[in-house]
């Protein structure tokens, strides 16, 4: 399992009863987390806590806030800046995890005198399109919530890269690929975190097993001569990181000269040394 190992203003402290305990910056969250189903003991941090989301029988669930704590706030990760809020979903607009693959993007971009294109699909608030950006990447942002492309344009701007050569595209995902094929652009990188599950813009249901490899081999189209890498990212548990794996070797791999590379990522839980998986991600990348 890879996972990033400078977290400084981001800690998970343990876990516990379908739950995680964690710090982002100054403020204490407990959030659900169906994975973990181990029931150690709960000792007296667990009771410091700022707020806790509570999950509805009904759907969805709600912030339970303890202390008087901000609506937002930022803290840094991998030497980036990012907005911190937590939703009505429980997520708060970054994944730590997903730190050690910022980390790999870096390295990759950095090592080629050249210049990097690289197509960021369903990108979220921006993470890896700031961490590309940074490494001297040129990137094109996409995701079809305007809300979330916004956020990912604040965290740009606190991170001090809204100066970058980042395109800030508001669509389907699928769609814009299909609209850079018919343009004839490419890019050098490819990288897609697609949703386990959603609905489209006329209430088409999207399950991320039946979609993916029609959707990795769709944008496969889109890679230049000499690509760099190609990434999917899953928190799908029908979606191992092997399944992952050998969709990408029977589509990219098939096209170009690279390896290909699959694990579980996850975040170091202080209070016993264990990692916490928290998703899969498989890698196309040139030799």
């Amino acid at each position: 399992m890879r996972f990033y190992k400078d977290f400084k203003e981001y800690r998970l402290l343990d876990t516990s009863s379908g739950e995680r305990l964690e710090k982002w910056g100054d403020v204490t969250l407990i959030r659900p987390d169906p994975q973990i189903i181990w029931k150690t003991e709960k000792d007296s941090k667990w009771q410091t806590a700022d707020a806790r989301y509570l999950r509805s029988n009904k759907g969805g669930g709600h912030w339970e806030v303890y202390n008087k704590t901000r609506e937002s706030w930022s803290i840094e990760l991998c030497d980036l800046k990012f907005n911190v809020k937590p939703t009505g979903f429980k997520h708060t607009g970054l994944f730590p995890e997903q730190a050690v693959n910022w980390q790999l993007f870096s390295e990759l971009i950095k090592k080629e005198n050249r210049p990097i294109s690289v197509l960021n699909l369903f990108a979220y608030t921006g993470g890896a399109t700031l961490a590309c950006a940074k490494a001297g990447a040129s990137v094109c942002h996409v995701d079809a919530s305007k809300g979330m492309v916004s956020w990912a344009r604040d965290n740009a701007r606190l991170s001090g890269l809204e100066d970058r050569p980042i395109r800030w595209i508001v669509d389907d995902c699928k769609k814009f690929v299909e609209r850079e094929i018919r343009r004839g652009n490419r890019y050098d990188a490819v990288i897609m975190d697609p949703p386990s599950y959603g609905r489209g813009p006329n209430g088409e249901v999207w399950q991320l097993e039946d979609q993916i490899y029609d959707l990795v081999k769709l944008t496969s189209q889109v890679l230049s001569d000499d690509p760099l890498f190609f990434v999917i990212n899953s928190y799908t548990s029908g979606l191992t990181a092997s399944v992952m794996k050998y969709v990408l070797k029977r589509t990219v791999g098939e096209k170009y000269k690279g390896e290909v590379s699959a694990d579980e990522i996850g975040i170091p839980v202080e209070s016993t040394g264990d990692v916490l998986p928290c998703g899969n991600t498989a890698i196309w990348q040139k030799k």
